[in-house]
């Protein structure tokens, strides 16, 4: 039997809330660019995930999962939290690493991914906004509301391809 990511039930509207204080917007807003890109690849079988459908780009839909990963962990338990938790697909060498997935295996990367998430929720979770952190890229002070944004506008922006590339695949749209 052939494996295929799972199916996702999405809800189809913006926000389930439509009040609540920022943390809680901001982490649904977060959560729903989650579902979304999950839901993009929900369906098809590991060599699709695969497929490059934009020629020369090394954009892929799997690519894109592995992406978000080393995003999420860099982002908010790398530099928020200042784990030591190290690479998921990059090195030092190649930063880019995460877009070749010639090899690589789509159920656990995709199990990889919604384990950072889990990860992310629990490094947040009771944390405020406001809080501070010096980022050690940029040598500067930032807050966590700095690092939500700066996610939800990745999503947002690697969504978009995301429903490029499954339209590409299958024909399949939606937003």
């Amino acid at each position: 039997m052939t494996w295929t990511a799972p199916q996702i039930t999405r809800v189809n509207q913006p926000l389930a809330a439509l009040t609540g204080d920022e943390h809680t917007l901001a982490d649904a807003w977060l959560d729903l660019h989650r579902q979304t890109l999950l839901w993009k690849c929900a369906g098809l079988t590991a060599e699709q995930l695969k497929l490059r459908c934009v020629e020369p780009s090394r954009l892929s839909l799997l690519g894109l999962v592995r992406h978000m990963a080393e995003v999420e962990r860099d982002w908010f338990r790398t530099r928020f939290a200042g784990e030591r938790v190290g690479y998921l697909y990059c090195s030092d060498d190649d930063l880019d690493a995460e877009f070749d997935v010639e090899t690589a295996d789509a159920p656990s990367d995709l199990a990889a991914y919604t384990r950072e998430i889990e990860l992310v929720r629990q490094t947040t979770s009771g944390r405020s906004l406001d809080e501070t952190f010096i980022d050690p890229r940029r040598e500067a002070e930032m807050s966590l509301r700095w690092v939500y944004s700066a996610m939800i506008q990745e999503y947002a922006r690697h969504n978009g391809h995301a429903d490029l590339l499954r339209e590409r695949i299958d024909g399949a749209t939606g937003h």
